[in-house]
């Protein structure tokens, strides 16, 4: 057991009991009096090195004292035959997209390995502004992982959607001095950075020093260099080897990402080398409840890249050492004295199988369950939604003739096509073509009451009748449905107002499945697995109405956000990513 509890941020020095701890640490590294826990004879992953060597590893006051043979503890573990290996950190992630609340999401990763995250909350900022913010360092406090996280600094993402707040660096400024707060968050207007906008850059000047991510689709060239002189150090939208190789010799981190929608690990992994393998970090982003309880968290990444033939020690290191480095974690992602005690305990190194978990020397999970940790029912941070009645009558799309843009999903990506198709119609309305796999798609706006429908069409979901719709609807989460009717949307879209937020299901007049979402519209009050249960019955539902997507909630999710290319639709209607502006439906001419 513990005779010191690890430091928390906030507490006040007591110099005389630090000056006792460390003199008593280096005691114990020094072997001349017993740990506190030793793990024995274990092999130990040196992410310093890229090593594996064999050992013990002495814990005092939660901090590694000494690694190395004969160490003597009042708690002594049996590791022989396992491997130990540093906390996982996971360096980008959007705790909202998991659908947990912060100390949910904690003890749903902490039986995989994870021992810390950095989360931009710009999801639940672009709905309820400071508040949102405020809301998850307050929900995270007490978490048994810890949760860090960066300032939104697109809220909203750009001024071609309604949002629920906008944030401007004098907004920020009070998390500057936030201690878990560690820098400005995705920098997604890279248009807004490239050209100089004075409200973009205050938010870049207000954290420089700092970490400041990047999110830069594409970008390369002269412009890439622009954008990345402003002190922008990373990248996770890589989803080529040739981008993400020029990002990393102009310096950015590559965030290599494998979440439920974008997987980009399989093609960007062979870029890593002994040459440059510091440079790259391994991220969920948005990585849904039923995959996290299901395959896991990075413990199931690190075991797939080892699987494509990456090394074990350079797999961990991606997610351990190099995200500790980038974000200035001290003392965190290795296995060595002074490092704060966070390790893992693996019963097969190449399937990275999690056998055991200790966070600051404490044991927190052990095969597969948490250990003295439950979690405590939210608060709910309701936000109200602003939205009248969908009518039939502002749904109608009256045909203009010729060909019209429509939104084309690609699996496994965020990405979307433009298709340029004829859409049919009746009694002189554009109807959904379900034999081209092409249904109507609208995004209503919730915050603010505006009244704005934009309305599109979407390829690709396989709906042979029924609707769905979602208050999750990135970034500035309105109300977004999908359907083959316009009865059927307006009933989907009227459940989620109903609800106050949630993700709905229709069949003709019935709703066939509901997850209510209360907290914000983003997230459940409820732990994984009764969350998965949910998810589990809005899949099937869809399902049951011919969608043959692997995740329908997450793609239909990301199709209203303007900053992934190519084609995507908010409540003041289409975006042209690539041109950054609204676009008709119909192509004239």
């Amino acid at each position: 057991m513990l005779r010191h509890p690890p430091k928390k941020p906030g507490d006040i020095p007591d110099i005389q009991n630090q000056l006792l701890e460390l003199k008593e640490r280096i005691a114990v590294g020094s072997g001349k009096i017993p740990a506190d826990l030793v793990l024995k004879g274990g092999k130990i992953l040196n992410v310093f090195t890229g090593e594996v060597l064999s050992g013990d590893v002495a814990v005092y006051g939660g901090v590694i004292a000494g690694v190395g043979p004969s160490y003597k503890g009042r708690e002594e573990v049996d590791t022989k035959g396992k491997w130990i290996a540093p906390g996982l950190i996971d360096a980008h992630f959007h705790i909202e997209s998991s659908m947990l609340v912060p100390s949910a999401l904690a003890s749903a990763v902490m039986v995989h390995g994870t021992t810390a995250l950095v989360a931009d909350p710009h999801e639940i900022a672009n709905v309820m502004g400071l508040e949102g913010i405020r809301f998850m360092l307050d929900e995270s406090m007490s978490a048994p992982v810890d949760i860090f996280f960066t300032a939104p600094s697109c809220v909203p993402a750009t001024h071609l959607e309604t949002s629920g707040a906008k944030l401007s660096a004098a907004d920020l400024a009070e998390f500057a001095s936030e201690p878990r707060i560690l820098g400005l968050a995705e920098m997604m207007n890279f248009s807004g950075v490239i050209n100089g906008i004075d409200q973009v850059l205050e938010k870049v000047v207000l954290f420089q020093g700092r970490v400041i991510d990047g999110h830069a689709p594409f970008l390369t060239g002269q412009n890439l260099q622009g954008y990345l002189s402003a002190g922008i150090g990373s990248d996770h939208e890589c989803v080529g080897s040739d981008e993400a190789l020029e990002k990393l010799r102009s310096g950015a981190y590559v965030m290599i990402r494998e979440g439920t929608s974008a997987k980009n690990l399989e093609t960007l992994l062979p870029l890593v080398n002994e040459k440059n393998s510091r440079r790259f970090c391994l991220v969920s982003d948005d990585l849904h409840a039923e995959d996290l309880l299901l395959r896991g968290h990075l413990d199931f990444t690190i075991g797939k890249a080892i699987r494509l033939g990456i090394s074990p020690v350079v797999a961990v290191q991606m997610a351990t050492l190099n995200p500790a480095e980038y974000f200035g974690l001290k003392n965190r992602g290795a296995i060595a004295p002074g490092y704060i005690a966070d390790m893992v305990i693996l019963d097969d190194l190449g399937k990275f199988q999690v056998n055991s978990v200790y966070k600051g020397g404490r044991l927190i999970a052990d095969k597969g369950k948490a250990v003295n940790y439950e979690t405590s029912k939210a608060n709910h941070v309701v936000h109200p939604f602003l939205c009248g009645e969908l009518t039939l009558e502002r749904l109608a799309v009256v045909h203009q003739g010729g060909k019209a843009r429509v939104i084309e999903t690609v699996p496994d990506q965020i990405l979307t096509k433009i298709s340029i198709m004829d859409l049919p119609f009746k009694d002189g309305l554009a109807i959904s073509d379900i034999e081209s796999d092409v249904i109507k798609i609208c995004v209503l706006e919730r915050h603010l009451g505006t009244g704005n429908v934009g309305i599109g069409f979407v390829k690709g979901f396989g709906f042979k009748r029924g609707a769905l719709a979602s208050s999750v609807a990135h970034d500035s989460h309105n109300i977004i449905a999908a359907g083959v009717t316009d009865s059927e949307i307006a009933i989907a879209v009227g459940a989620v107002r109903d609800m106050n937020g949630g993700i709905s299901v229709v069949d003709g007049e019935k709703v066939i499945g509901r997850l209510p979402l209360p907290v914000a519209g983003l997230m459940s009050d409820k732990p994984l697995e009764i969350l998965v249960g949910e998810i589990k019955n809005v899949k099937s539902a869809c399902r049951n109405l011919g969608c043959g997507l692997e995740d329908p909630l997450m793609t239909i999710s990301f199709l209203a956000l303007p900053v992934i290319p190519a084609l995507k639709l908010t409540d003041l209607g289409l975006v042209d990513v690539n041109n950054f502006k609204i676009v008709p439906l119909f192509i004239k001419g």
